[in-house]
């Protein structure tokens, strides 16, 4: 049982102020003016409140990478930006595609206590590419595993493919593919275009994404199974989005929020912190994601919070590893693309961030609206101030963000997780009672 907290004026989705009473957990009362007797006190005059924020697409190395980041380290940079779910990434070692592997990152969740863990399954065994895991045994386990994906790798074989949509089916879960070619982009080192070709890098192109997500889109169609897309990055690839869900496919998309900002440009300086799979693209791509999201062609932003240790990111650039670390800016960096742009409002962002990837992982008590009787997952979010991103906002155990030195609008002030605040004033509790 947890204490009662009574959250005064806060705007829900942006919207009008109001009381959150949370007792046990759960919204007990919304309004205005409310009291409770022995209630603790938080003042969120002017803050927006939203639900947790749901990240689908999250890198936590545990078991195997702890160097880069743990369960602990990253449910705690997660808190910090807001988050009070993340499906957690299978390319750990051992790979994630057995039912022990997926229940021990569940337990390990749980005993953080920051935030819901939920484990995504490997496709195929050892992500490999061979042959299909135990996809049956990690949906029935206690994970109830109900995404599957080789990220980073590609389910490149087209028969693999269509026998995961098939499988999948039987228990209503989802494909989700890293679509990107391997046979395109060997030796890629960025986006293929005249930057490129300027700086002397094996150029990456966008066909390699756009090639597979077409494959994958007309397989899920012919098996009537449901396949999301991991990462967008390309105009293309939002056009074949946008024609595959006319055409009544039941196909998602994601985005992340350095595709949503940076661009290409940024890969001049050969500063290793930019390297990122897919690669940073043109200003039209980040254009064309932008409106994409904003349309609803794009379902939702997810991170891809990929850790590093300092000598994978502190070397040259074709040595070094792709991924940026992204869960502490994720909230403030989608605030710059799409809320100042006027491409979203705040209950977009609900939406895109909370609502949309937990309905698209079937997790039926996370990104719940804000409303009397649902858990008591919040976030409450500081709009106004706009300050350099550094190291001090960093939680978990890299650095590799490609925003350190920036200014970003907005702070994470509260986190609230089941009831359990995770963070009080812009700062992670230190323990959190399970």
């Amino acid at each position: 049982m947890t204490e009662t907290t009574l959250i005064r004026g806060a705007r829900i989705d942006g919207g009008i102020a109001a009381d959150i009473l949370i007792r046990d957990g759960v919204i007990a009362e919304l309004g205005s003016g409310l009291s409770a007797a022995g209630a603790r006190t938080v003042d969120a005059d002017g803050l927006i409140a939203l639900p947790g924020l749901v990240d689908l697409h999250t890198h936590l190395r545990e078991p195997g990478y702890e160097a880069s980041e743990t369960i602990l380290t990253g449910s705690r940079a997660a808190a910090a930006g807001g988050y009070t779910t993340v499906f957690a990434m299978p390319n750990t070692s051992p790979v994630a595609d057995t039912a022990g592997v997926v229940e021990q990152e569940l337990a390990l969740g749980e005993a953080a206590g920051y935030v819901h863990v939920q484990p995504i399954g490997a496709v195929t065994v050892g992500q490999k590419g061979e042959r299909l895991a135990e996809l049956g045994a990690m949906a029935s386990s206690r994970a109830r595993v109900r995404v599957f994906s080789d990220d980073g790798f590609c389910v490149f074989d087209p028969l693999i493919m269509r026998r995961a949509l098939e499988y999948v089916k039987s228990f209503d879960g989802v494909v989700a593919q890293h679509a990107q070619d391997p046979r395109l982009t060997e030796g890629a080192q960025m986006n293929e275009g005249t930057v490129s070709a300027e700086l002397g890098l094996t150029g990456w192109p966008a066909v390699a994404e756009e090639s597979i997500i077409a494959r994958d889109v007309l397989l899920a169609e012919h098996v009537g199974s449901r396949v999301h897309v991991c990462h967008l990055s390309t105009a293309g690839s939002v056009d074949l989005i946008r024609w595959a869900k006319k055409r009544g496919i039941h196909v998602t998309a994601e985005v992340t929020p350095h595709h949503l900002l940076l661009t290409e440009e940024l890969v001049r300086g050969y500063d290793p912190r930019f390297k990122v799979n897919p690669p940073l693209r043109r200003d039209e791509d980040v254009m064309a994601v932008r409106e994409g999201l904003a349309d609803g062609t794009i379902d939702i932003v997810a991170t891809d919070h990929a850790p590093h240790p300092a000598e994978a990111k502190t070397c040259e650039w074709q040595a070094a590893a792709n991924g940026m670390v992204g869960l502490e800016s994720a909230l403030r960096v989608v605030h710059a693309a799409m809320i100042e742009t006027g491409l979203l409002e705040w209950a977009d962002v609900a939406r895109v961030m909370s609502t949309a990837p937990a309905r698209i992982g079937r997790l039926a008590d996370a990104g719940t609206p804000l409303a009397v009787g649902a858990p008591a997952s919040l976030t409450l979010y500081d709009a106004n101030p706009v300050r350099v991103f550094g190291t001090d906002d960093l939680r978990g155990r890299s650095v590799n963000s490609p925003y350190l030195g920036r200014e970003l609008p907005g702070e994470v002030r509260a986190t609230f997780f089941r009831g359990r605040q995770t963070v009080a004033d812009g700062v992670v509790v230190d323990e959190v009672a399970p």
